[in-house]
């Protein structure tokens, strides 16, 4: 019989459909082609073909836009928003209008044209991570930009263009409307019971032990109540933590191993599929006239997540219409493949 669950942190129903009867070996994709090495601007060695680093990880000793890099931070070639201009805000009509102004940064995360973030080590997603942290602070200092979002598109139909391993970074003027629910949703709760909403999530969770995949000393892994998405799939901080940034160096470590172990077991249960792994941490909290108090609570409201989402359903008429989503695997039995997978 299907269920809808509603999730009461993003607000919106999901269909589970069990009775559709799928299994992982049903949501096996076609596999791309590997694009040649020499080709890929990516690469070590081509470090020309990008624009100027911004940041980097890499042997001492070596230049900025040389061989000798760990992780490489650069600018998108073709950035949907650009660091250039002044912010505008206008009114046109009952329409608002604001000026493009952003940040778009890719994350080359290795110098192998092969190895894909679920096939390195812990180490090596240490220093992802650690590029992560660092960009996020320093774009945070540019007063224009409202919220700073990490993602990676991983596979053709997640949106990957390019077949080397790499994420994103953007940074945006105003706050997106995902996150905004999320905020709303978490505000509304404290207000009403001074508690976080994500922190008594994870309680439940830990009791009825049913949606989890892994834990570890600092983080928890569990397939959300009314996932949107078969082997939907977040990681929370056991700790209250309203920001990424705010982990030291014992959860970067921890995370670096959790993230690559959940993602392999995806990689291992779907045949490797597509998926998007997206970080959602607390906007910057920067003051506005007339809402000063708006995010006063947000420190101990929020806390910071990553949303992992194997892309292997298609979204069609019936979620655009309604905002319903039909999800034909139940979160507890998508925990349990994933549980398992050794």
């Amino acid at each position: 019989m299907p269920e809808l669950r509603f999730d009461p942190i993003r607000r919106r129903w999901s269909i589970i459909a069990p009775e559709r009867a799928f299994r992982p070996k049903d949501f096996a994709i076609e596999k791309e082609k590997i694009n040649e090495e020499n080709n890929c601007d990516f690469c070590e060695g081509n470090e020309s073909k990008t624009p100027k680093e911004v940041f980097s990880i890499r042997k001492e000793g070596t230049p900025p836009n040389s061989p000798g890099w760990r992780v490489r931070v650069v600018p998108n070639k073709y950035p949907a928003l650009r660091v250039e201009g002044g912010l505008i805000r206008k009114g046109e009509g009952i329409f608002d209008f604001v000026s493009g102004i952003g940040a778009h940064e890719v994350i080359i995360e290795t110098p192998h044209h092969k190895k894909q973030l679920q096939d390195m080590d812990p180490k090596e997603v240490v220093d992802i991570l650690k590029a992560y942290k660092e960009r996020y602070i320093d774009l945070a200092k540019d007063m224009r930009f409202r919220y700073i979002l990490v993602f990676k598109n991983y596979g053709k139909e997640a949106g990957a263009s390019l077949y080397h391993s790499h994420s994103q970074i953007i940074a945006t003027p105003i706050i997106p409307i995902a996150v905004s629910l999320e905020l709303e949703a978490a505000k509304d709760y404290y207000g009403r019971k001074e508690r976080c909403i994500f922190c008594d999530l994870i309680e439940q969770e830990l009791s009825y032990n049913r949606r989890i995949v892994y834990k570890s000393e600092k983080f928890i892994v569990w397939c959300p109540f009314a996932s949107s998405f078969p082997f939907e799939t977040w990681i929370f901080p056991l700790i209250h933590r309203h920001e990424f940034i705010q982990m030291d160096e014992e959860e970067i470590n921890d995370l670096s191993f959790v993230l690559k172990d959940v993602l392999e077991r995806i990689k291992i249960l779907l045949k490797n599929p597509p998926y998007n792994f997206v970080i959602h941490t607390a906007p910057i909290p920067r003051k506005r006239p007339g809402r000063s108090h708006y995010w006063e609570t947000l420190p101990y409201d929020y806390h910071f997540h990553i949303e992992i989402i194997p892309r292997i359903t298609l979204i069609a008429g019936f979620e655009w219409g309604s905002g319903f989503y039909i999800n034909p695997v139940l979160p507890e039995e998508a925990a349990r493949y994933l549980r398992e997978i050794k």
